[in-house]
């Protein structure tokens, strides 16, 4: 270490699912990474963020910093290629060309899981195409990233049978696992793994915090959300009506963990907690680069956009949201939550 140069801080990462809308996460990390003040040592994600996630890991391990940049890069670039073959409206709405999905009709506004005459995706993709898993593939060494994580991972999916959210970790992720966090049901069939049906990941966990409670990770979290929690007025159409509630939806365990965590800071700081009760739980710090601001012009259709310009748009907007955060929270880091937890869910 040069003289006069700090070691970079330890934080985890916390990575919300959103479609699309994951290119934001990209341009925030992109930004973290370049900065080079912060070291990422832990990784949880949902969905697109489960995505992201093993993106930035298996770019680690092949190059660190600047191969993971370098892989976030490709995915995304791949993700909008791929789409280009498939249509204007997306990757995931033009996998398999259903019309009640590429027509946008105001009837499937008010009921989105069951236009096409109230078919389900096992009749109406009965082959369960999907080129995320393609690209996935082609992009992430997922045997290096078992054998070799540079980081830990927690990747968020809802167990369908038992409805319980579960997590899959670094040693055993394979494709199948990131697919299952991002399994939209009223998309794409329920993918199995070892007698287990599993959905999105943001259901129940978008994304995980706890497990990080609980393992030797950074007490510092930076939790990069790509749904608004506050709007400033009250929908009146029906699709923003349906945008909001798919907004309240899939930041629901999010809200809870974070009520949860600002409870046990209050326990502590209020000397609430003695004996084992004390040792069982540890403050953790929690920063936040969020929607509400910078993604609170874009409604629901647009997580299925992924044309290459409105990627970078929305990467461009996460090196600026991240750029606004380092200038004013990095400080905060292994200090004090950025976050005003307290204020907002007690």
């Amino acid at each position: 270490m040069s003289a006069g140069k700090t070691s970079p801080k330890p934080i985890s990462l916390a990575l919300q699912g959103g479609g699309a809308h994951g290119a934001f996460e990209w341009g925030v990390v992109d930004r973290l990474l370049e900065d080079g003040r912060l070291e990422i040592k832990a990784i949880t994600g949902a969905s697109a963020g489960a995505m992201n996630a093993v993106a930035i890991a298996a770019g680690l391990a092949e190059g660190g910093p600047a191969g993971a940049r370098a892989k976030l890069e490709a995915f995304w670039r791949t993700v909008a290629d791929c789409a280009g073959v498939f249509g204007d409206l997306g990757l995931w709405t033009r996998a398999f060309n259903p019309d009640w999905l590429t027509t946008l009709t105001t009837a499937w506004r008010f009921a989105p899981p069951f236009g096409a005459g109230g078919l389900s995706p096992y009749a109406f993709n009965p082959f369960d195409l999907n080129p995320l898993r393609d690209v996935l593939e082609g992009q992430i060494d997922f045997a290096r990233l078992r054998a070799e994580p540079p980081v830990a991972l927690y990747v968020s999916a809802t167990a369908v049978k038992s409805g319980r959210a579960h997590i899959f970790r670094e040693g055993e992720l394979t494709c199948e696992h990131v697919m299952a966090s991002a399994c939209l049901p009223y998309l794409f069939q329920a993918v199995e793994i070892d007698g287990e049906a599993y959905w999105d990941g943001g259901f129940l966990a978008n994304p995980a915090l706890w497990p990080m409670f609980y393992d030797p990770t950074p007490d510092d979290i930076l939790i990069v959300n790509l749904n608004p929690f506050v709007r400033r007025e009250v929908p009146r159409t029906p699709t923003e009506i349906l945008d909001r509630l798919n907004e309240i939806t899939f930041n629901a365990s999010l809200s809870a963990e974070l009520r949860a965590v600002a409870f046990v800071a209050k326990l502590i700081d209020h000397d609430m907690l003695k004996g084992d009760a004390r040792k069982a739980y540890r403050r953790m710090l929690v920063h936040s680069i969020g929607a509400d601001r910078w993604l609170r012009d874009l409604g629901w259709a647009s997580k299925f956009q992924t044309d290459w310009p409105f990627l970078q748009r929305l990467r461009d907007r996460g090196r600026r949201a991240a750029g606004e955060w380092l200038a004013k929270g990095l400080d905060d880091v292994g200090v004090r939550s950025s976050a005003d937890l307290r204020a907002e869910f007690l």
